[in-house]
C-alpha cells in the first residue's frame, strides 16, 4: 500500500483524538453491541450491550459461532470476506440464540484502519431486532390466512374468519358487526347513510384467551349507535379509525352506558375498519389490544384494512352471486308448467328444487301437455351446468321441443331434430364445452294405452303398475343431444290404467349414488346393492300404496334426496298417473277407396254424434268428416279409416296410406276446388297431421261445451 502524502497524514494525526471519542462514545452506549476483532478475527474489545447479549455459556467469540448461515453466509466467513475486500455487510440478519429461538440480531460489519489507511481489524455492531422480525413474521402469517377469508358465500362464516385472522394478529379482542342490509339479504345501498349505517347486530367474535368479556355487546345482539361525529363518518366511508382509550372515550361522548357496552376493560388501544367495497357499507370490524401497550403502528393499520377489504370483497361476490342465484331461479320458475295437470290422458304433478350453496340454479326442465287426438307428451330434461346461461339454454331447448311436438314427431325423431338444434347451439357458443343436454320424451296415448318413448342420455323412468309391481323402463339411452350422429331407439310399451310414470334428473340419483356415463342406472349401485337406483322404484311403490297425492310424494321426493345442508344438484320429478278414453266414447269405421264411402262416412259421424247426444255439433263434424274422406279418396286411395273420439272435445281423424303433406291455401275466386282445409281450419278448434310407420292421419278438435 502506498503511503499518503505527509500533510495529509499531519492532517489525519490531528483528528485522531476526536475519532478516539467518538470510539469510546460507541463503545460506552448500552443499546448497541459492538465487538472489535483483530485481522486474524481475534476478539480485541467489546462494549457492555454485547456482553449483556452474549448468550449464557459462549465465549468471548460467540458473535463468530452465531448457528445457521443467513444470505452473506456464516459470521465468520463475511467478516474473512470484510477483512479481505474493505467491503462493508449493512443489516445481515442471523438466528440468536438455541435453535427454537426466535430471537435475530442485525450485523453491521466494517473494516477498521488506523490513520494512515492501514487495516488494523474488524468491527461489527449487533442490534436486536427481535420484536421486528415477530411483527413481520405475525403480518406474512396473517396475510397467509387472509385467504381463507371468503372461501364460502356465507356472508357470517366470512365474519368469523376474519375476526379469527385479527386475533392474534393484530390484537386480543376483535369482533364484526353487520347492518340490517346485510343480515336480512338485501343487497346494501351506495353511499353513506349517516346514523342509519350503525345500526347493526354482532355476529362474530374472537378473544384471545377464549372468553369473550361478558360486558361487552354479544354474538346476536344489536349494537348501540355511537354518537355521530366526523371520526365515524370518514370510518364508515373507507377510512380506518385509531384511537388510545383516552380518545375512543371521547368518540363515545363518555357515555357510562357506551363505554360498558363497546369499550373494553383495560383497553390500551382500539383500531376499527368499515368492510367497505364499491362505495357499499357491508359491516364493520375492529380490533382491542388490551395486554399489549404498543399502539397500532402503519403496518398494522395497512394489514387491518387488507383484511377487511377481502372480507368485503367476499361479501360482495356471495350477494352478486345471491342475486343471479334469484334471478335464475325466477326465470327457470317462471319458464316451467304449471306443477299439476289434469287431462283426458293423465293426471300429472311435478316439483323442481333448484341447487343449493355455491352453486347456482341448473338448467333442470320438466313439460307435460297435450297434443293430438288426446295424447299427452311428457318431457325431463337436463342442461349442463349452472347459471342464467344453464337457464336460457333450457328455454330454448323446451320450446323446441314443443313446437317439435305439435308436429307430432315420433319421439326418436324429435330427439333427433333436437339434437341437430344443440349442435347449432354449439357452434354459436363461444365455449362449446358448456352446451349439452340430456333429455326424455315420452307420448302417452289413452285411447290404446300405449306409451313410446325414447332417451338422448337421460335416466330411464320408473313405471309403477296398479298392482304394485314397478320397474325401470327398459328404454335404450342413446347418446346426450349435441353429439350427433347417432340414432335414436324408441322403447314402446301398454300401460294399465291407473300406472304412474316417473320421469327424474340425475340430481335425484346424485344425492346418494351415481349413474353410469349413458345415464342409465348404474349396474353396481356406487353406494352398494341397496343404493339409491336399486331402491327407487320400491320407494316409489311404497309412496303410491299409501294413497298420497302425487304433487306431495313429487315433493317429498326432491326434498327426500336433499343433503343435509343445500342439494348440489338441481333435482327434477314429474310423475303421471295414466287414465284411459271409455270404449263407448270412441267410434273407428275402415272404409275402401270409394267416392261412394264419403255419403257412408257422413252417416256413420252423424249417427254416432246423436248417440252420443252431440246434435249441435253435426253440421260442422259432417262437413269436416266429408272433406277429410274426400280428400282421403281423391289424393291417397285406400283404405281410408275414420274415428271419432269424445271427450272434452270431440276429434275427428281421417288416416289414409298416403305421405303426402296437407297444405293449407287461400283459393282464388275463379278456383273449382282446394277451399277444404280453409274450411275444416274454420270450423275446429285446433288441426294436424301426423306421420305413422304407413300413411298419415289428419286430425281435427271441436270444443264441447260443459257438461257434454
Amino acid at each position: 500500500m502506498t503511503p499518503a502524502p505527509r500533510g495529509e497524514r499531519a492532517a489525519r494525526a490531528g483528528g485522531w483524538d476526536q475519532d478516539s471519542a467518538l470510539a469510546r462514545a460507541v463503545l460506552s452506549q448500552e443499546r448497541i453491541a459492538v465487538m472489535e476483532f483483530d485481522m486474524d478475527l481475534r476478539p480485541v474489545r467489546a462494549n457492555g450491550a454485547c456482553a449483556a447479549m452474549r448468550p449464557d455459556g459462549a465465549g468471548e467469540d460467540w458473535l463468530l459461532d452465531l448457528p445457521g448461515t443467513g444470505a452473506h453466509g456464516t459470521v465468520r466467513a463475511f467478516m474473512a470476506r470484510v477483512a479481505e475486500t474493505g467491503t462493508p455487510v449493512v443489516a445481515a440478519e442471523y438466528p440468536l440464540g438455541p435453535p427454537d429461538s426466535d430471537r435475530m440480531l442485525s450485523l453491521t460489519c466494517i473494516r477498521v484502519t488506523d490513520p494512515l489507511d492501514v487495516p488494523v481489524g474488524i468491527a461489527i455492531a449487533a442490534v436486536e431486532v427481535t420484536e421486528r422480525h415477530r411483527a413481520q413474521r405475525r403480518l406474512s402469517a396473517a396475510y397467509r390466512e387472509a385467504f381463507e377469508i371468503g372461501g364460502s358465500l356465507d356472508v357470517v362464516h366470512s365474519a368469523r374468519e376474519l375476526v379469527a385472522v385479527l386475533v392474534p394478529a393484530l390484537g386480543d379482542l376483535a369482533f364484526v358487526d353487520f347492518p340490517d342490509d346485510v343480515l336480512q339479504g338485501r343487497d346494501p345501498n351506495p353511499g353513506y347513510r349517516g346514523a342509519e349505517a350503525s345500526a347493526a347486530r354482532r355476529v362474530a367474535t374472537k378473544a384471545a384467551n377464549g372468553t369473550w368479556p361478558a360486558a361487552l355487546v354479544q354474538v346476536g345482539e344489536p349494537v348501540p349507535s355511537p354518537p355521530e361525529q366526523p371520526a365515524t363518518a370518514v370510518m364508515a366511508v373507507g377510512g380506518a379509525l385509531v384511537a388510545d382509550a383516552e380518545s375512543a372515550r371521547r368518540i363515545l361522548g363518555d357515555d357510562p352506558r357506551l363505554l360498558a357496552r363497546l369499550m373494553p376493560e383495560g383497553m390500551h388501544h382500539a383500531l376499527g375498519c368499515p368492510l367497505h367495497h364499491r362505495g357499499r357499507f357491508f359491516g364493520y370490524a375492529q380490533v382491542y389490544r388490551v395486554d399489549d401497550p404498543a399502539p397500532f403502528a402503519d403496518a398494522d393499520i395497512k394489514l387491518m384494512q387488507d383484511l377487511c377489504l377481502r372480507a368485503a370483497l367476499a361479501i360482495d361476490n356471495a350477494f352478486r352471486f345471491t342475486r343471479e342465484h334469484r334471478t335464475a331461479v325466477v326465470l327457470q320458475q317462471s319458464l316451467l308448467p304449471p306443477s299439476a295437470t289434469e287431462t283426458a290422458a293423465a293426471e300429472t304433478a311435478g316439483a323442481y328444487l333448484p341447487a343449493g350453496g355455491s352453486v347456482s340454479v341448473g338448467g333442470d326442465w320438466f313439460d307435460a301437455f297435450p297434443i293430438s287426438s288426446l295424447r299427452m307428451a311428457l318431457v325431463v330434461g337436463d342442461v349442463i351446468g349452472h347459471g342464467l346461461q344453464a337457464t336460457a339454454t333450457m328455454a330454448r331447448l323446451r320450446t323446441a321441443v314443443q313446437t317439435l311436438a305439435d308436429l307430432d314427431l315420433p319421439p326418436d325423431e324429435l330427439l333427433t331434430r333436437l339434437d341437430d338444434l344443440v349442435q347449432r347451439m354449439v357452434a354459436e357458443s363461444r365455449e362449446p364445452d358448456t352446451v349439452g343436454a340430456s333429455c326424455l320424451f315420452a307420448v302417452y296415448d289413452p285411447v290404446t294405452g300405449a306409451c313410446q318413448m325414447a332417451s338422448a342420455g337421460h335416466p330411464p323412468p320408473v313405471i309403477v303398475r296398479p298392482d304394485g309391481s314397478a320397474e325401470y323402463a327398459a328404454v335404450v339411452p342413446g347418446p346426450p343431444l349435441g353429439v350427433g350422429d347417432n340414432p335414436f331407439e324408441v322403447f314402446s310399451t301398454t300401460l294399465p290404467v291407473g300406472s304412474v310414470l316417473a320421469l327424474y334428473t340425475d340430481g335425484l340419483l346424485r344425492r346418494a349414488g351415481a349413474v353410469d356415463g349413458s345415464g342409465a342406472p348404474a349396474a353396481a349401485p356406487a353406494d352398494g346393492p341397496d343404493g339409491v337406483e336399486a331402491r327407487l322404484p320400491a320407494e316409489l311403490a311404497g309412496l303410491l300404496a299409501d294413497g298420497r297425492p302425487l304433487d306431495r310424494i313429487a315433493a317429498e321426493l326432491t326434498t327426500r334426496r336433499a343433503a343435509p345442508e343445500q342439494p348440489g344438484d338441481d333435482v327434477t320429478v314429474l310423475l303421471a298417473r295414466t287414465r284411459v278414453v271409455a270404449g263407448r266414447d270412441t267410434a273407428t269405421w275402415e272404409y275402401a277407396a270409394d267416392p261412394a264411402a264419403v255419403h257412408r262416412a257422413r252417416t256413420d259421424a252423424l249417427r254416432q254424434l246423436d248417440a252420443w247426444g252431440l246434435a249441435e255439433e253435426s253440421f260442422a263434424t259432417e262437413l269436416i268428416v266429408s272433406e277429410l274422406v274426400t280428400n282421403a279418396i281423391r289424393h291417397a286411395g285406400g283404405p281410408v279409416v275414420l274415428r271419432l273420439i269424445r271427450d272434452r272435445v270431440l276429434v275427428c281423424e281421417v288416416a289414409d296410406p298416403s305421405n303426402t303433406q296437407p297444405r293449407l291455401r287461400r283459393a282464388l275466386s275463379t278456383d273449382e276446388g282446394g277451399r277444404g282445409l280453409f274450411l275444416i281450419a274454420q270450423l275446429s278448434t285446433r288441426w294436424g297431421c301426423r306421420y305413422g310407420a304407413r300413411g298419415k292421419t289428419i286430425w281435427t278438435e271441436q270444443a264441447l261445451g260443459p257438461g257434454r
